[in-house]
This record gives structure tokens, C-alpha cells and sequence, in this order.
């Protein structure tokens, strides 16, 4: 604000315009209770409040409230426009900074000097950042269930937990990860995901399961299905190298990861023959040196096998983190000084409306704070564009005396 102090027998009272407040940032704050992203479907756009304006006798203006925004667990913030990762929120209550607000303007008590003690110069508000993000929500599960479309994975799911995915005897039924939680007579949990049917070609974006392998990427550890019973006359081998080359060719780490080979549908026949064969071709593939995944048979319809599996999982997650996939997101954005030089600036030429067009952050930034209602400012800003060479560039660039400038939706007249 512009102002000046005016009290009885206080001649000379000189400025007293206060400053701006602070604008509020914009912060993603993570929310147990929340599990889907579904209310930013219809809320797309958010905008945190504008700090207060300053008042005279110099008062500072009221800094804005942070602007808030609850994410569920598992979201990963994205930049739409460079594709960088902003942020990764997978802790409770965990908060990432997406847009910084901008500082409130200065009054015109700062711009006193002895060769202007009056000064009727004021500061608009700092900008704010503006950014387009893109939110992906990954399950956060400790236990995935992978393998071909109908290999049983919803069916374990709903015997070991008390979740209810809808079963049924075609492919493609799942058509979004299910969870549900173990919980074992020792004390111990886990959380499971059934993740929709892997087919060839996945990692290429054939089939369902291209949008759900990112889900894998949580999981610490794999149970593989295999379909024992031959039933529709698939290789139970062939299908288990298929799923595995799928996971690797989306991200070779998640291979790394404990994985136990979970026979499925034993109570059918021609199972038990089909286990031993490949059990029998599993060995003569591996290597001396890699260690076999260990198989465990079950019929998820006689329960037969589920106690030990589940055993063995829970002893898995005790030994089992995350390490390869746990790096730190770094959110702090730096600000690297620059001096100022032709590339704070771009000049070009409009025909349409026959005038030179300045742009560029820098200037466009000094614009958007420079209060354009007072003489004083504008000289302001005319000095601080003469300083970084605008000037110049304009004569060079060709501009003649009388010519249109225009910044933003300013414009002016350029004078020699």
C-alpha cells in the first residue's frame, strides 16, 4: 500500500504503506481414511487464497491459510508437463509442498531515501507457482497375487481374507485390484492385493493387466499362480515364464523379490501329474547358482495347502523390505541464481496487431508486481527493464520511435 502518516502536530510524517501478506501454498496431505482418488474426477483445479493487502500506519497484511488438499496413501505426484516424479506419498499424514506461494508486496515504507522520502512506489504481490500435476494411486499392499486370467487369484483371495471380489468362470472377471488382510493365530498381518490377470504382452499395454502392474511395484512380496489343472489346455510352465517376463520387462527389480510359486486347482484331475512335471522343467531351467522358488500346492475350493502358504508368506514379509524401491523422493525445488542477460527475455513481433511483444518469466514476473496505478512504479519498472537490456534489444531488434510495445496486457509506446 501507498500511504502516509498523518497525525495532529506530526509535520513530515512520511510513508507508512504496510506490506502485503503471504500468499497460501498448495499442500498434498495424506489421508488414512481416504482409498480411492475419485473426488479429484470431478475437482480439478485448486487454488490457494491470496494473502491480505497491507493497510496504512504500516500494517502488514494477513498471510493466507495453506491450502490443504487430502491424497490417499500409495499416490505418486507427477508433473504432466516434464514428466518428473514431484513426490511419492506413502507414509500417514506424510505432506509434499506442490505449488510455493508467493511473498505479499512491499509498502512504500521500504522505498524511502534520502533523495525520495515520499515515495509513492508499491509492490503487487510475488506470483504464485502455478503447475499441472497428474496423481496415480498404486495399491499399497505387502502380499500381491499374480498370474494368467483365471488362475484362482480371487478365489484365494476371498478363503484367506474376508474380502468378497466377485468370482466367475471367465476371464478378465477382476477388473480392479481387491484387497483384504490375513491375519494369522500368532498375531501377525499382512495386507493382500488381487491384481487383475497378467497376459502376454502386458508390459505393451495388451490386456487388463498393463494398468495394474504398476500395482506390483508396492508389493514385497509375490505369490505366482500357476493353473495346475490343464483344464483349458494351457502349459502351466509356458504360462509361468509368460508372467515372469512380463514383470521383468515392466521392471527387472520386482524379479528380485521373494516369489513362491503357488500350484493352484489341485483338487482337479490331471493336476497332481501336471505339478510334477513342472517341477521336473523348472529345475532344468534354473541355474546352479539361483535358488528354486519354493511351490506350495493348495485347492482354494478343500482348503488343502492354505495354512502352510500363508505361514511361509507372513515368515517372508518378517525377513523382507523394500530397500530397492525405497529411495527418497527429493522434494525440495532449488532456485539457482542467474545473472541477467538476453535470456530473461524474448522479443517478437505481432503483426496482426502491429506491435513488439515482450515475454519471458523474468519481466513478466517484475509486470505482474509492479502496481501500474502509480507514476513512480511504472518509472520503476521502466528503469528495471532499462537494467536488464530491454531497451537495446528493442532498438536492435528494429523498433522505431512511436512503436507499440506490449507486455502481457500492457502496452506502451516505445520512445528513442
Amino acid at each position: 500500500m501507498v500511504a502516509f502518516r498523518r497525525e495532529k502536530y506530526v509535520p513530515n510524517g512520511g510513508p507508512a504503506g504496510g506490506d502485503g501478506g503471504r500468499g497460501g501454498n498448495v499442500i498434498f496431505k495424506v489421508d488414512s481414511g481416504m482409498n480411492t482418488l475419485m473426488d479429484f474426477r470431478y475437482h480439478r483445479k485448486f487454488k490457494a487464497a491470496n494473502g491480505g493487502n497491507g493497510a496504512n500506519k504500516s500494517m502488514t497484511g494477513r498471510s493466507a491459510d495453506d491450502l490443504v488438499i487430502p491424497v490417499p496413501e500409495g499416490t505418486t505426484v507427477t508433473n504432466t508437463e516434464t514428466g518428473a516424479v514431484v513426490g511419492d506419498l506413502t507414509k500417514p499424514d506424510q505432506e509434499l509442498v506442490v505449488a510455493k506461494a508467493g511473498r505479499g508486496g512491499r509498502g512504500n515504507i521500504h522505498f524511502a531515501s534520502p533523495t525520495n522520502p515520499a515515495p509513492e512506489i508499491a509492490e503487487n504481490g510475488e506470483p504464485g507457482e502455478e503447475i499441472s500435476l497428474s496423481l496415480e494411486l498404486k495399491v499399497l499392499a505387502d502380499v500381491g497375487l499374480v498370474g494368467f486370467p483365471s488362475a484362482g487369484k480371487s478365489t484365494l483371495l476371498s478363503v484367506i481374507t474376508s474380502a468378497k471380489p466377485k468370482i466367475a468362470g471367465y476371464h478378465f472377471t477382476t477388473l480392479v485390484p481387491n484387497l483384504g488382510m490375513v491375519r494369522l493365530d500368532d498375531g501377525r498381518d499382512f495386507a493382500v492385493a488381487d491384481l487383475p490377470g497378467l497376459v502376454e504382452g502386458a508390459s505393451n499395454g495388451v490386456g487388463l493387466g498393463f494398468q495394474f502392474l504398476r500395482h506390483v511395484e508396492r508389493t514385497r512380496v509375490i505369490l505366482h499362480l500357476v493353473d495346475m489343472s490343464g483344464i483349458e489346455g494351457r502349459d502351466p510352465f509356458d504360462d509361468y515364464l509368460a508372467i515372469n517376463k512380463e514383470l521383468e520387462q515392466y521392471d527387472e527389480r520386482i524379479l528380485k523379490r521373494p516369489q513362491i510359486i503357488v500350484a493352484t486347482k489341485m483338487d482337479l484331475p490331471d493336476a497332481e501329474d501336471n505339478l510334477q512335471e513342472f517341477k521336473k522343467r523348472l529345475n532344468e531351467s534354473q541355474d546352479s547358482q539361483t535358488d528354486v522358488p519354493e511351490i506350495f500346492p493348495i485347492s482354494s475350493v478343500t482348503h488343502t495347502g492354505l495354512t502352510e502358504l500363508i505361514r511361509k508368506t507372513a515368515d517372508l514379509l518378517d525377513t523382507t523390505k523394500l530397500s530397492d524401491l525405497e529411495k527418497p523422493q527429493d522434494t525440495t525445488k532449488q532456485y539457482d541464481y542467474k545473472p541477467a542477460d538476453s535470456s530473461d527475455f524474448h522479443i517478437s513481433y505481432d503483426k496482426e496487431y502491429e506491435s513488439w511483444v515482450i515475454t519471458g518469466d523474468k519481466i513478466e514476473r517484475l509486470f505482474k508486481m509492479t502496481n501500474t496505478e502509480h507514476d513512480q512504479s511504472m518509472l520503476r519498472f521502466a528503469r528495471q527493464m532499462h537494467g536488464m537490456g530491454i531497451d537495446d534489444a528493442l532498438r536492435k531488434a528494429g523498433a522505431k520511435d512511436g512503436d507499440t510495445v506490449t507486455i502481457l496486457d500492457f502496452s506502451f509506446t516505445y520512445v528513442e
